[in-house]
This record gives structure tokens, sequence and C-alpha cells, in this order.
């Protein structure tokens, strides 16, 4: 498994490196937000480059997980472990097609 705390520490190093930004966390979520952006419309437009606009989205939330101090590796597994438990029902969009709904419970509501 990748140790993502160290890949964490190893993004900001090249951060600081570099004199990229690493206290605008504001800022960060934006430039998170355009690489997915940018992800997207190679993906849209059947271009490539999908997957590195991808490693660019993960350098910028591991930024901001070493920023904001959170240990994203532990998180993730913590999230993963919750959505194994959760439940879901297949419904329709008005355009008829396939989305799922999480059903809440007392325990995940």
């Amino acid at each position: 498994m990748i140790d993502l705390k160290k890949l964490q520490k190893e993004v900001m190093k090249n951060k600081l490196e570099k004199g990229f930004n690493t206290t605008d966390v504001a800022s960060e979520f934006c430039r998170a937000y355009e690489e997915l952006s940018e992800a997207f419309s190679k993906h849209n437009k059947n271009q490539p480059g999908v997957a590195e606009e991808f490693a660019d989205v993960m350098i910028f939330i591991l930024g901001m997980s070493e920023i904001l101090g959170f240990d994203l590796e532990k998180e993730l597994v913590r999230k993963m472990e919750i959505n194994k438990k959760r439940k879901y029902k297949k419904e329709k969009t008005p355009e008829r097609k396939d989305i799922f709904i999480r059903i809440k419970t007392p325990l995940d509501p």
C-alpha cells in the first residue's frame, strides 16, 4: 500500500522548494477544482492526459491535507469502511437513467 502521509510530505517539500503556495487553502481548493475540470474536459473530448490531470488533482489534495494537518490515508480507510456498510436503492432520473440513492439509517443518518 502507498504511504499517503509520506506523499503528503513530499508534495509539501516540493511546494516549499519551488516557492509554491503553502498557506492560501482557498486558492488550493480552486486549483484542485481547475485540474479536475481539465480532466473532465479531456475525458469529454476523448483526449489523452486524463490520468495526468487526476495526478494533479491528487497533488493538490495531498498538499491541502498536509497544510491542514490531516492524515488523508487514515481518513480514506475510515471513509471506505463507512461506505462498505451503506445501503443504496436504485431509482430512475426524469431522463430514465439509473441513479443510486443512499438509504439513511439511524446508524448512518
